[in-house]
């Protein structure tokens, strides 16, 4: 997943990947990311029978570094959201759109001044961060301005594709913590849930 302003780093080795990396750093630098859809969920059908969500987010290339074995080490940073408003033809292997930006301006302004439950993120993140075995430098985190914590806990905990893509499409920074929130504490339920059965 990534998302405006989030920092994503990518190990890129498949072929049609390599070449349209080159494109990118040929070009404008930059780069789709949409995930997989879920099960039953109506999407874009690539040429694997794969279905891709129709919303992604367009990062640039920050940093490139090139392996010995030619991979590519590279750093996205995201820029704006998109609708895939048209599927162009393959390129070298790789999927290429026509991207729709307008519904997702907002992207380009930092939310600075939005409000967040931030106490309450906080507050369930310890027990989730040990139900899965998440090491953070604790400090660090509670220090972490609002907008890049609620950004960066959206893309890399261990959430399934579905509700990663609830978090992409969210209206703002406010509505997407709350949807963190929600996933968070439902984990914990469950493990809860789960401890309560195995006692009886």
């Amino acid at each position: 997943l990534l998302l405006p302003r989030g920092t994503l780093p990518l190990n890129v080795f498949e072929p049609r990947y390599l070449a349209m990396v080159d494109a990118a750093l040929a070009g404008a630098r930059m780069i789709g990311i949409v995930q997989p859809a879920a099960d039953g969920t109506v999407g874009l059908s690539a040429p694997d029978g794969t279905n891709l969500y129709r919303t992604g987010c367009a990062g640039r290339i920050t940093g490139f570094q090139e392996s010995e074995d030619r991979r590519y080490l590279i750093e996205l940073r995201g820029i704006c959201r998109f609708d895939v408003a048209d599927e162009l033809e393959l390129r070298d292997g790789y999927r290429r759109i026509r991207p729709d930006f307008a519904p997702y301006r907002g992207d380009l302004a930092p939310e600075d001044d939005i409000a967040i439950e931030r106490e309450r993120l906080l507050s369930g993140l310890k027990g989730y961060f040990e139900q899965q075995n998440i090491g953070a430098d604790w400090d660090s985190l509670v220090k972490t301005p609002d907008e890049r914590l609620v950004t960066t806990l959206s893309m890399v905990c261990p959430f399934d594709p579905a509700e990663k893509q609830v978090l992409l499409e969210a209206d703002d920074l406010a509505q997407r913590c709350k949807l963190l929130i929600g996933f968070v504490e439902s984990a914990l339920r469950a493990d809860n849930d789960n401890g309560n059965t195995a006692l009886n």
